[in-house]
């Protein structure tokens, strides 16, 4: 596509994204969704932390105050242990932190988004006001690595993939954990005037977690840094197909999981944790798997889990409401704008602008489809064999996943608190 092809369409993506952010924005903050359906009119820690980052990068100033009020909402009804809500309806009074777990990932984008919106606005009234909430929610946090090594424990349903099989030490949730640390620090450093050394410590000792005990290696087990040695032993073992190839999704007490998780692999490279060569081996891996779909998203798993798999059974039972992984559906290989969006931003920041162009013309493209007659009914996901649009509709971080990929390929940190190396 011409490049002028290219900006006619980000532009019209764009400008449909930023009129979405717009509908969704409510005196208590961002909704996840405008369409009145199930919980999606209320305040999500997830959603409206990510959809608060993408408000941000536009500049507008209705939109940066909607995201203020969006994470002082979220304060507002911090748990009486430092829990983030998951979602809440203040006009209702009605707050959730989670299902049958709570959602550990909520804290994390909260911290994330809290203190990119102090650097964005440099609003020291603001910082004030939330910082004793992040320090609770810091030591809560710290609570849950439940055996002080470094690694937060996630239970069954208790991030983002909320009825996927995903659970113990999950690596998307690390990747946040390390970013929110690191943002943590920056704020204890502006307020104290010099360095957290403990705190300092323990991100570099959680960076060298992530990249020893998730990338598996064809050479053997390394000398240090391994979380567990029997576990790592029986993880090479058991996913050597995997090895050197991808991030790792996960481990536990029963072993290593081996599906490829798009979120994380994509973070790992964003938040600079993987090497050149890493992210060479992800990209890699990327373009074999969207070729195989035939559309240029990122499934949230891959390979789908299908009723001759031995996690079909498990994965049957992990809902809410009702069943939503069928293959190529959900996070069963459905195919989605927001982790899309984010993997443009990184190849925008590698300086990789013709593969982030592809990428980012299919999250427009994604966004413009709809379960109606209508357009750009910014589907919450693609379905993977079909391509027809899934899930909840005019889903907000759809539309901020395309502001976040539009505003990097201009060359603009989506992340102000990422190391400058």
């Amino acid at each position: 596509m011409s490049d002028e092809n290219f900006l006619k369409k980000d532009g019209e993506g764009y400008s449909r994204a930023v009129g979405l952010l717009e509908q969704c924005c409510t005196e208590y903050g961002f909704v996840a969704s405008s369409k009145k359906r199930h919980n999606y009119k209320r305040i999500w820690g997830r959603d409206g932390a990510i959809i608060s980052l993408a408000a941000l990068l536009t500049g507008k100033e209705t939109l940066i105050s909607c995201a203020a009020r969006t994470l002082e909402t979220l304060a507002q009804y911090q748990g009486p242990h430092g829990e983030i809500p998951s979602n809440v309806d203040p006009s209702a009074q009605r707050i959730s932190y989670g299902g049958t777990t709570g959602r550990v990932d909520s804290n994390l984008w909260f911290i994330i988004a809290t203190t990119e919106y102090w650097q964005a606005t440099g609003d020291e009234s603001f910082l004030d006001r939330i910082s004793a909430i992040l320090e609770k929610t810091a030591f809560l946090l710290g609570a849950w690595e439940y055996n002080t090594r470094g690694l937060l424990y996630i239970p069954l349903t208790g991030d983002w993939a909320d009825e996927y099989v995903h659970n113990g030490y999950v690596l998307y949730d690390q990747l946040l954990y390390l970013q929110a640390l690191r943002s943590l620090a920056a704020v204890h450093a502006y307020l104290h005037g010099g360095e957290d050394h403990a705190l300092k410590e323990k991100i570099n000792r959680l960076y060298h977690l992530i990249r020893t005990n998730y990338w598996l290696k064809s050479d053997g087990m390394p000398e240090s840094d391994v979380y567990h040695e029997i576990l790592y032993k029986k993880g090479q073992k058991a996913v050597c197909h995997c090895q050197d190839r991808y991030w790792m999704p996960f481990f536990s007490p029963t072993g290593y999981g081996y599906r490829f998780d798009g979120f994380a692999n994509v973070l790992a490279s964003l938040f600079q944790i993987a090497d050149a060569r890493q992210q060479q081996a992800v990209d890699a891996h990327i373009e074999d798997i969207t070729a195989n779909y035939g559309m240029k998203l990122l499934p949230a798993f891959h390979p789908v889990i299908t009723p001759k798999d031995e996690d079909w059974k498990e994965l049957q039972m992990t809902f809410s409401y009702t069943f939503k992984n069928k293959p190529y559906e959900f996070q069963n290989g459905g195919l989605w704008p927001l982790v899309t969006g984010f993997y443009v931003a990184d190849l925008a920041r590698r300086g990789k602008k013709d593969k982030a162009q592809i990428f980012l013309e299919a999250v427009h493209k994604a966004n413009s489809m709809s379960d109606a007659e209508d357009h750009w009914g910014f589907p919450e996901f693609i379905h993977g064999k079909s391509f027809k649009a899934g899930g909840t509709q005019m889903q907000c971080w759809s539309a901020a996943a395309a502001i976040i990929g539009s505003h990097a390929l201009k060359g603009e940190k989506i992340l102000r608190l990422l190391p400058s190396w």
